[in-house]
């Protein structure tokens, strides 16, 4: 499910320094200045193409697709997944269909999952019930999953209050500035969420900390448009490295999300307790 909220080396797809004469990203002073102009304009684009790689411990995923946060975060994705846990899951390994909704995550898993859902190829994942059923995890993906668009990372990146400027690169062939900074773990939830309880934060900070994670570094690639193109996070934890890289391009595409229809979705808690 956090596939979204995550959506290579530090230069991949092409990316190179820039010289002293190159232009990319804001003409403004500070680095803080300059992403506060960038989360503003990212927040009010609406919508945007998105397309990106997650390693998460032994588990690998590719995504694409379009998302738009103009009211409640509605995306239409497709995820493809290898590794770790979703290794003997049903379509492990095939490109699968995501749909988000505020409310709700509708997963297609094909015709690998139909013989378990009575003929059902979408699973339902309401994020209330989610959220009651796995307790802070699950409030914390509830309020990220409602509230998720890219210029949250570059409020994230503001809040930890270290963030530099790296330099000029470029990014699938247009120029764009670089910064990065470094975030605590112990502060990371608390400075992402907007909706989650207090103690449902000391309870996944506790979770946080029992994985081995301390700190989460956050790259964050800025256009000439003040945009924000690419997003890079990266971590440790005692299950391996966690690696992330999104790519944001067509900025206020039009994105049309839908529910499946009824008959052939199943809800996720009736799909664990084998009803149907």
């Amino acid at each position: 499910m956090a596939g979204l909220t995550a959506c290579g080396s530090d230069k991949s797809d092409g990316d190179k320094a820039g010289g002293k004469g190159d232009s990319g990203g804001q003409s403004v002073g500070s680095p803080l200045a300059a992403l506060k102009l960038a989360s503003e304009r990212t927040d009010q684009a609406h919508s945007a193409k998105v397309e990106g790689t997650t390693q998460n411990g032994p588990m690998n995923m590719n995504m694409n697709g379009a998302m738009d946060w103009s009211d409640g975060m509605r995306a239409d994705m497709v995820m493809t997944q290898k590794g770790g846990a979703t290794s003997s899951s049903p379509g492990a390994g095939e490109p699968m269909k995501a749909r988000y909704t505020p409310d709700a995550m509708f997963v297609n898993l094909g015709q690998g999952v139909t013989a378990q859902t009575g003929g059902k190829s979408w699973i339902k994942y309401d994020y209330d019930a989610f959220a009651k059923q796995t307790g802070a995890s699950g409030a914390f993906l509830k309020d990220q999953m409602q509230h998720n668009n890219p210029s949250r990372s570059v409020q994230l990146l503001m809040a930890s209050g270290k963030v530099k400027k790296v330099g000029s690169e470029s990014v699938k062939g247009s120029r764009a500035t670089h910064y990065t900074g470094t975030v605590e773990v112990s502060e990371l939830a608390k400075m992402q969420s907007t909706d989650v309880s207090q103690s449902d934060l000391d309870a996944l900070q506790k979770q946080m900390e029992q994985s081995g994670m301390k700190t989460e570094t956050i790259d964050l690639w800025i256009d000439s448009k003040n945009l924000l193109v690419k997003k890079r996070e990266q971590a440790k934890s005692k299950s391996g490295p966690y690696d992330s890289t999104v790519f944001y391009s067509d900025y206020g595409t039009k994105v049309t999300v839908e529910e499946p229809p009824a008959s052939q979705t199943v809800d996720f808690q009736k799909l664990q307790g084998g009803q149907r």
